[in-house]
């Protein structure tokens, strides 16, 4: 199969029959065009500034054509720079309070029962600054079940917490405090990216050792030879590189847990207020107007929604009302973004703007940017309030 192909699985060969079967492999195709053929794209006046470091393949809405971002125009952002691992010396390491420790070479991870996933991975900085808007793609992910993985090794009673380490490495610097908290100096230690999650959040079906990214092995930006996938988390849960996992007996609270990746959002008590500071984790529901089109003097605006089950996409043009966009029901997949539509029927000469909400099926509607949830936070994680566009017809 090439690079980029879409896997079918043999259950949905045998439920959708034949004619059914060609028409979801047409839909799934990378290369299934988004959008009308002959129209024309009108430029954002918004258009994000330059970015002040370099992020690779930042997705770039107006230009995405494809529910799969193909593997060479997949983002990739990492904290120590890509680990370099040899496939064929590589093993991931299971241990920590398990009944049978033990470890996996790459072929031993293959040899296990594959599983693929179509995931939007999101980088949970994403929209926190006016030049990170693409830290976002929507790809296939296969690998073994984790789950099967944890239940194979035993978890012991005591075990509460499952760590994941990647082989990237670099040096933290650590507060050296008194017991009285005086600060006395910075301790600088070496140390490998990790994160971690409950073990029932570990347990979950749908979190892979994940190995092939949209049919072909990982690329090393990626992750080379094996990540974690783990579809309800922000990228920064999705540990690659990944080389050991350990099952604890009480919390993890590593950098990437503890300090650098929280939220702080300000939140009324009766009587005042209180700062709360929680940590990035699960992916939140959240949409992106993607390109505005005209064919034929038709408008039509495209868009994206993704981090819960889409019950329905809305989209209000300067102050007029929320109006409901089509969602493209041919590829329903839990963890996937879905693309909309909305006809903008004889818009007036001039400016206009264009704001997007996701509403999901527990009926949960994405913040507007007033919203406290938004208004009252004071990090640049977890940004998932309404954007709105600016646009000239």
């Amino acid at each position: 199969m090439r690079q980029g192909s879409p896997r079918i699985s043999r259950r949905e060969a045998l439920v959708r029959g034949g004619g059914a079967l060609a028409a979801l492999a047409f839909f799934d195709s990378p290369l299934f065009a988004w959008g009308r053929e002959g129209e024309t794209t009108i430029s954002f006046l918004d258009q994000p500034p330059a970015p002040p470091v370099a992020i690779p393949n930042l997705l770039d809405w107006q230009r995405l054509d494809s529910w799969i971002v193909p593997n060479e125009r997949f983002f990739a952002v990492d904290h120590f720079g890509a680990a370099s691992l040899d496939a064929q010396a590589f093993r991931l390491e299971l241990g920590g309070h398990v009944a049978q420790p033990r470890s996996y070479g790459l072929d031993e991870v293959k040899a296990l029962p594959r599983k693929e996933v179509a995931f939007a991975l999101e980088c949970s900085g994403n929209s926190g600054f006016d030049w990170f808007q693409g830290g976002i793609g929507n790809a296939r992910w296969a690998g073994a079940p984790l789950a099967l993985v944890l239940e194979r090794a035993g978890i012991l009673e005591q075990g509460i917490e499952v760590v994941f380490y990647g082989a990237d490495a670099g040096e933290e610097t650590v507060p050296y405090l008194s017991g009285l908290g005086k600060h006395i100096g910075d301790i600088n230690l070496k140390m490998n990216f990790a994160r971690s999650m409950s073990v029932a959040e570990a347990m979950d079906p749908s979190n892979l050792l994940c190995y092939e990214m949209n049919g072909a092995a990982l690329p090393v930006a990626n992750g080379f030879p094996l990540r974690l996938i783990a579809p309800r988390w922000y990228g920064i849960a999705n540990v690659k590189w990944l080389t050991r996992i350990e099952v604890h007996d009480s919390r993890f609270l590593g950098p990437f847990m503890a300090t650098r990746y929280v939220t702080v959002r300000e939140e009324s008590r009766e009587g005042g207020s209180v700062w709360m500071r929680t940590g990035v984790g699960k992916s939140l529901l959240k949409s992106m107007t993607a390109k505005v089109t005209v064919k034929d003097g038709r408008h039509r605006v495209y868009g994206a929604a993704w981090g819960a089950p889409i019950a329905r996409v809305e989209v209000k043009i300067d102050e007029g009302p929320w109006t409901a966009a089509e969602i493209d029901r041919g590829r329903e997949h839990e963890f996937a973004w879905k693309f909309w539509h909305l006809d903008w029927s004889s818009p007036a000469p001039g400016e206009h703007q264009i704001t997007s909400r996701a509403v999901d099926t527990a009926g949960n509607v994405q913040p507007a940017a007033d919203d406290w949830r938004i208004a009252k936070k004071r990090t640049y994680w977890e940004a998932n309030g309404q954007v709105t566009r600016r646009i000239r017809i």
